[in-house]
């Protein structure tokens, strides 16, 4: 198991962002990569489903001034996914893939490391930062240890403080940070999810003094989450610049002849209430992404969709850019 050290207090999480350019001149680049549910759209079995096409989710991160690229995520899309990434800025080197941030062992958010593997890339040392038990899954279940075992990836471990923190007071908040460049590092959450391989954790990219990031695709429900990390969603909000977090479903009423209550994502319908009095500014840093191929926000057209707009929220949609906080000629 290998970790890297911290560069930065988790303090950075309360920058403010700087100004952001247009993205072809944008040093630090974020791309929406997909933005559905695992299995994507159309599902198996559903080849009929003429509704918009979703790739899993993920997320890509371009720092140009030090010529390194990093998914958050690897999907079974990841082919298509890479090749979009490299229509807006090209690899340096071979696969131009700098590291890999896990969330967790569902098939949307891992399977993609097998084309790094001889039948594929034939990758050589792709850093892969997961958790604990998701490195022992890989390091332990085929084809994922031959990945490890031919040196097609490395993976590192992030290792979150053992005192993780019972309330929201900054001052105990100091889980582990993992360098990216040398000014860019990732801090992880853990948040509770179907556990079944793996932990499930959430990702913040920040970079001190200018932006934080936080990616946080899958999670059984708010309440939970802020009764074993003492982070409230409104406090994660104000802290970030931008958040991308989970949309699986609209509400309760969306899958016929299923219990919903046995599948326990927030419903998006739920989030926006539970967020619905924050200021218009602190609403608009909300994306949400995720969700399945019968949520209808899939469809940007949608009634569902216009009402996220009109509640002051976002839909994350496949080939969004967002330009952070090193935008060119700053400092």
């Amino acid at each position: 198991m290998k970790s890297r050290p911290a560069l930065w207090a988790v303090s950075a999480l309360l920058s403010a962002s700087a100004a952001a350019s247009e993205p072809l001149s944008c040093e630090v680049e974020l791309v929406v990569l997909g933005a559905g549910q695992d299995a994507g759209a159309p599902q198996i079995g559903n080849a009929e489903d003429d509704g918009p096409r979703l790739l899993p989710s993920s997320l890509g991160l371009i720092d140009r001034a030090s010529g390194k690229r990093y998914l958050f995520d690897a999907t079974p899309a990841i082919t298509e996914q890479l090749a979009m990434l490299d229509a807006i800025e090209p690899p340096h080197d071979g696969l131009g893939v700098d590291g890999v941030f896990l969330t967790h062992a569902h098939i949307g958010h891992y399977l993609g490391l097998a084309y790094f593997g001889r039948e594929a890339a034939g990758a050589n040392g792709v850093p892969v930062y997961a958790m604990p038990r998701m490195e022992e899954f890989l390091r332990g279940n085929g084809p994922w240890s031959q990945l490890v075992e031919l040196g097609n990836i490395e993976i590192f471990t992030p290792l979150p403080s053992p005192d993780w923190p019972t309330s929201s007071t900054e001052s105990q908040w100091h889980p582990s940070e993992t360098e990216l460049t040398e000014r860019l590092a990732a801090l992880v959450i853990p948040v509770p999810h179907r556990d079944e391989f793996s932990e499930t954790v959430g990702w913040v990219i920040f970079a001190p003094g200018r932006f934080s990031i936080l990616y946080l695709p899958d999670l059984d429900s708010w309440s939970e989450f802020e009764a074993t990390s003492g982070l409230s969603l409104d406090l994660l909000i104000a802290r970030a610049d931008q958040i991308f977090i989970d949309a699986t479903f609209w509400d309760d009423n969306e899958l016929d002849g299923r219990d919903m209550s046995e599948i326990p994502h927030p419903r998006v319908t739920e989030t926006m209430d539970r967020l619905q009095d924050l200021p218009a500014e602190q609403r608009a840093k909300v994306h949400f992404i995720h969700y399945n191929h019968t949520n209808p926000i899939r469809d940007p057209d949608s009634a569902e969709s216009r009402e996220v707009i009109e509640r002051g929220f976002n839909v994350a949609r496949r080939g969004d850019r967002h330009c952070l906080a090193f935008a060119s000629g700053a400092d």
